[in-house]
């Protein structure tokens, strides 16, 4: 089994490049450190690269970048993946910070970029109004939610934070509650991205600068319940639903089975469960948070 430490990058399409690069550039303030007339590599003022952005018929998610310990033998974990009966590819150039990764494609056809070093760009300018920490998570709609989560916990090494009811899955690799989300669907397409801010203060400022470029919230701001983070949704030009988040419960330490203690959990401690109806009026109280996650 392989163990993914950290999600990376997420590689979308669009039908016009020029206004997705002036979307995440001018108003979520990330870099573009690599151009071409066909693709863009978008980093974090931290270093972080988090959208590649390529040309496309329609919108699409097709590759997302995992990264795993550092030094690991890519070819090493190439031959353990390929004893599942996956097809496994060496590709070489992924962006500036990934030069070596190895490829195969998930159950629901998205093509995971594996790789195990990573070199930080040079970043400069000036400090955006918004600063984005990093690509916090995906979530994805799929036919067969139950064989996917399956495969990203027994190839990928990702634990199950919660789960809502037996239709949604919530899974990281890390700390935070989340790195990928599955939800039951009947079209296969990306449900959302979400990158991490600060602090609420990051969060207030996000919703006035969005609205100052005439981007309106679809949702919140609020406080999700599975997860506890923080979130406001809007969808961007290519009708990408976009989650600006902070506050993510987190895993500090396996062994100890709950997310570190916070002052709003309803739950003392809080440990992975699956959340149901009932679950959430207990938790909440009637008129509680709505499924956004089926509304959004």
């Amino acid at each position: 089994m392989l163990q993914v430490k950290r999600l990376a990058h997420a590689t979308l399409t669009t039908p016009d490049l020029e206004k997705q690069i002036e979307y995440y550039v001018e108003v979520l303030g990330l870099h573009a450190i690599e151009r071409s007339k066909k693709r863009a590599v978008l980093a974090t003022r931290t270093g972080l690269e988090a959208i590649v952005l390529e040309q496309g018929d329609k919108m699409g998610l097709p590759r997302l970048a995992l990264q795993v310990a550092p030094d690991s033998d890519l070819g090493e974990l190439a031959a353990t993946v390929r004893n599942q009966g996956l097809k496994v590819e060496r590709r070489s150039g992924i962006t500036p910070g990934v030069a070596d990764a190895i490829t195969f494609e998930d159950p629901k056809g998205t093509l995971l970029e594996i790789f195990s070093d990573y070199d930080f760009p040079k970043i400069g300018g000036v400090q955006p109004t918004l600063s984005l920490l990093k690509l916090g998570h995906v979530a994805y709609r799929c036919h067969d939610v139950q064989r996917v989560v399956k495969f990203y916990t027994e190839t990928l090494g990702f634990r199950i934070s919660d789960w809502r009811a037996d239709r949604f899955a919530f899974l990281r690799c890390a700390v935070d509650h989340h790195t990928i989300n599955f939800v039951s669907d009947e079209q296969q397409r990306l449900h959302h991205i979400a990158f991490e801010v600060r602090d609420y203060a990051e969060i207030h400022r996000a919703c006035d600068h969005l609205a100052s470029n005439d981007l309106r919230l679809v949702w919140g701001p609020g406080r999700h319940n599975i997860g506890h983070n923080v979130a406001i949704y809007h969808m961007n030009p290519d009708r990408v639903r976009v989650e600006i988040f902070a506050e993510m419960d987190q895993m500090k330490d396996e062994s100890l089975g709950y997310f570190d203690p916070r002052p709003w959990h309803g739950d003392q401690p809080q440990r992975p469960k699956v959340w149901g109806p009932e679950t959430l009026r207990n938790y909440w109280g009637p008129g509680s948070e709505p499924d956004i996650y089926k509304n959004l």
